[in-house]
């Protein structure tokens, strides 16, 4: 089986690294170079980057920020923001990014995963999915940078990550929106629905308080990795916390 892995998740806006409560009301966590290079340093197996506000301010990710973030990392980089089309996925690549996630982009035009997957390969496109229960049925939302920007959209988020994985995504991250930095756990009724419907990797986002948290979403919904944000810059829970935890349940994780 292979290791669970950790991921640590910088969240950007204007530049610094922010965070939030369900999406809305960002404080400022610090310098993303800073962070990821301390995250590696503590033993995450992957950083994901988050350009939160570029989807609806209708622009991509600043490459050259990119550049100098994947410069003090030596494990792999997944990056969001804007990303609409293969000459700028390639970019993200060619500037140090390992992974590239779409998602607002995603929802308005699904052939991107396709074109993305077939000029870089399945495994450098992760669809992200910003999900919440509305009228008993788990429903995608875009453009959750601010408050004032998120936006329901008419798809039902099990139909569309079947749809992504067809289209040729190489893994699904499911950030659960009620969930999102309150620190009660992840979203597991949620994660194993979306396990169901999956055959690629799958990955928890959202909910993370505890080091327990990731062990239970590791053993009940049998996520392949669990991401979490603001325990970590708040240094309530560090890395190592997490991967022992992990350990002591009995699951594989790289220390």
């Amino acid at each position: 089986m292979p290791s669970k892995r950790i991921i640590a998740c910088l969240d950007v806006k204007a530049g610094r690294v922010v965070k939030g409560v369900r999406f809305e009301g960002h404080t400022d966590m610090g310098d993303p170079a800073e962070l990821a290079q301390r995250y590696r340093d503590e033993g995450a197996d992957e950083i994901v980057i988050y350009d939160i506000t570029a989807s609806a301010e209708r622009r991509t990710i600043d490459y050259d920020w990119l550049a100098r973030v994947a410069r003090v990392l030596d494990i792999p980089l997944a990056v969001a923001g804007g990303i609409r089309s293969c000459e700028q996925a390639i970019a993200c690549l060619e500037h140090g990014a390992d992974k590239v996630s779409i998602n607002s982009p995603a929802l308005e035009r699904p052939e991107l995963i396709s074109e993305i997957a077939a000029v870089a390969g399945s495994q450098c496109v992760v669809v992200g999915v910003d999900s919440r229960m509305i009228d008993g049925a788990w429903r995608t939302f875009q453009y959750t940078g601010a408050a004032e920007t998120i936006r329901r959209t008419p798809r039902l988020m099990l139909d569309w990550i079947a749809e992504a994985q067809e289209l040729g995504a190489g893994e699904i991250v499911l950030n659960c929106m009620d969930q999102d930095g309150v620190r009660g756990g992840y979203d597991i009724a949620q994660l194993q629905a979306a396990r169901e419907r999956l055959r690629i990797p799958l990955v928890a986002s959202g909910g993370a308080g505890a080091p327990s948290h990731f062990a239970d979403v590791f053993l009940q919904a049998d996520v392949s990795a669990a991401l979490a944000a603001g325990i970590f810059h708040s240094g309530a829970v560090s890395i190592g916390d997490v991967k022992r935890a992990v350990r002591g349940a009995g699951l594989e994780v790289r220390l």
